[in-house]
């Protein structure tokens, strides 16, 4: 069994990340990456040592909770934060960005952005992010995490089975193939 792409790989943390979420309305998770490695993440949430969405409801006002930062924006908070470069690094979204987050992704200097799931893509979030040379590509999480494990170990007891000399195999490969069915993609 091959390893998952980076994109899948990275898209998986944010995912990961997103679960941290206190947002009742939307989670949302993000990773920024440079060099095939994570230099920071963040999920929507209220700010630190603040109220909680989950536990006192969104504090909405024309539509948008104001109580919540964005991951996007809590990722690169981080790296600020912390005196982390974000120039020439990518990130990776649970969601297309919105307009806001749009902005201080392409003033951090962040070259592509990853996201798996299309929301309220705003039109002129596109045109800016194009603006700017900014890659974007959509892609799709094919990996369930949490079942990545189980994938690899009944490959590797049907390896074990066929090297025992076991035959018939086939049959069960192919509803292992089924139930764990990874798409693949091009390596990046």
């Amino acid at each position: 069994m091959g390893r998952i792409s980076w994109n899948q790989y990275f898209m998986a943390q944010s995912y990961l990340l997103k679960s941290r979420s206190t947002c009742e309305r939307l989670a949302v998770g993000a990773v920024v990456v440079r060099d095939k490695r994570m230099i920071a993440g963040g999920y929507n949430g209220s700010v630190t040592g603040g109220v909680h969405c989950i536990d006192e409801g969104c504090y909405v006002v024309g539509g948008h909770c104001v109580r919540t930062i964005h991951a996007e924006m809590n990722a690169l908070l981080q790296c600020s934060k912390f005196g982390v470069a974000t120039d020439g690094a990518e990130i990776y979204v649970t969601h297309f960005p919105c307009i806001h987050c749009t902005k201080a992704i392409i003033q951090a200097g962040i070259k592509a952005v990853y996201y798996s799931e299309d929301y309220k893509n705003d039109p002129y979030a596109i045109e800016l992010l194009q603006q700017a040379g900014v890659r974007t590509k959509k892609v799709l999480l094919q990996v369930d995490p949490v079942h990545y494990e189980q994938q690899q170990l009944v490959s590797e007891l049907l390896e074990e089975l066929e090297s025992q000399g076991h035959s018939g195999l086939d049959g069960w490969k192919k509803k292992a193939d089924r139930l764990f069915h990874v798409p693949t993609e091009q390596k990046s």
